[in-house]
């Protein structure tokens, strides 16, 4: 007995150590160099605040506050350094659910009694970026049959997860990802040695696909539909992924030239890449991340924050700096190609659900959706410069302020 404890700490011992190292080669900035710039401002000061219809972003609010009512009132609400905790949320939820959902005039007054915004900067900057994303659809079967030979993995049985602000708060919002081989700990597979059957026993196929390419977009995404050969229809989403850094191969197909640079989108790289097959493989490959699956069970998709998406009205964020479930009042423009919706302004309030491996920085958003043409067609394209401000529960404002200053 004394022997297998001794070798389980001697284990133990060797994956923290590989954990460390790995983490100091891969650690975020210092805080002081990631902190973010706040500013009270007034619901005045938001363009088309009162124009909105926040009764949507209020139903999806209530999905969250569903989230949030599980947790340990003590617990913190993203990361650390934010300085909300779940008892700061437990009002606004509670008045949330009086509220009439159909009511945009109480949504927005209830939204303007219980939050305080505040614009956001970093580094001098107001602007970033926001994409969009959506819950393909992709056949399937639940077998490996004819021309569905393209596996959607499930989690491996190999695959480590280290979450290591459960080892100290300054590592706060850093996961690291590996493998155990011989009690030690080691990188994950990549795309490309996945592909090429390094996986063998270690992952079972929950499904199988009749194209690498949906499977490629099925990655990037996250989630999706699978209409299944039987003439059923199932979901898909996120169960863990290779721990290695996602890459745009939208960058790469421009340095080979074969995209112009104000010529990528989503449905170009996929035309792209559907015409040249032989080359095809080797460019999804430049992307190293990739996502294992399990089949979901009745309403999705199913975002970061475990509450199903809502329609344009989730938001994926960096969540190592902003917390989900938080009211987002988002300002940026619509991607649509038709001339006369060029430069459309969109201007609503959205609820931080999501995260992504895409999405990095403070000013940094992707929002969802949903589902079918319309879904696909705009978050295909989307990629605007906006900026948004963050609605904080009241009466933690000033805390938010102090930790972003450190001087609480």
């Amino acid at each position: 007995m004394n022997r297998r404890r001794t070798t389980a700490i001697g284990v133990l011992l060797m994956v923290l150590g590989t954990a460390l190292v790995l983490w100091w080669a891969l650690r975020p900035p210092p805080l002081d160099e990631r902190r973010a710039a706040f500013k009270s401002v007034g619901f005045d000061q938001l363009s088309g605040w009162s124009d909105d219809g926040q009764h949507l972003a209020l139903q999806a609010f209530l999905r969250s506050c569903s989230r949030l009512e599980e947790l340990a009132p003590n617990l913190p609400v993203g990361p650390v350094e934010f300085g909300t905790a779940v008892r700061d949320w437990l009002e606004p939820c509670a008045t949330a659910g009086r509220i009439r959902v159909d009511d945009p005039a109480e949504a927005r007054l209830f939204f303007e009694t219980e939050f305080e915004p505040v614009a956001v900067m970093r580094g001098g900057e107001t602007e970033g970026l926001f994409t969009g994303y959506y819950e393909p659809i992709f056949e399937g079967s639940r077998q490996r049959i004819g021309r569905f030979n393209i596996p959607l993995y499930g989690r491996p049985v190999d695959l480590v997860t280290a979450n290591l602000s459960e080892f100290g708060p300054e590592w706060s919002g850093i996961q690291l990802v590996g493998r155990l081989d011989d009690g030690k700990l080691k990188p994950f597979d990549t795309r490309a040695a996945i592909e090429s059957g390094e996986l063998a026993d270690r992952a079972q196929p929950i499904m199988w696909l009749r194209s690498a390419v949906d499977a490629f977009f099925l990655h990037i995404q996250g989630a999706g539909r699978v209409r299944l050969n039987d003439g059923t229809e199932t979901r898909v989403g996120y169960a863990a992924n290779n721990g290695h850094p996602y890459t745009a191969i939208g960058k790469e197909l421009v340095k080979l030239g074969a995209l112009p640079e104000d010529g990528v989108s989503m449905q170009s790289i996929r035309r792209w890449l559907e015409a040249n097959p032989r080359e095809a493989q080797g460019v999804m490959f430049a992307n190293d991340r990739y996502i294992f699956f399990r089949e979901i069970e009745g309403d999705g998709p199913l975002g970061a924050g475990q509450v199903v998406l809502t329609p344009g009205r989730s938001l994926a964020v960096d969540t190592t700096l902003v917390p989900l479930h938080l009211p987002v009042w988002l300002e940026t423009s619509l991607p649509l190609e038709e001339e006369e919706s060029k430069g459309l302004t969109l201007r609503r309030l959205m609820i931080a659900q999501d995260t992504g491996a895409a999405i990095q920085g403070l000013v940094r958003g992707d929002i969802f959706w949903g589902s079918g043409s319309l879904a696909a067609e705009i978050a295909g394209q989307m990629s605007a410069v906006g900026r948004y401000y963050l609605l904080l529960p009241r009466g933690t404002r000033e805390k938010v302020l102090a930790a972003a200053t450190g001087t609480n």
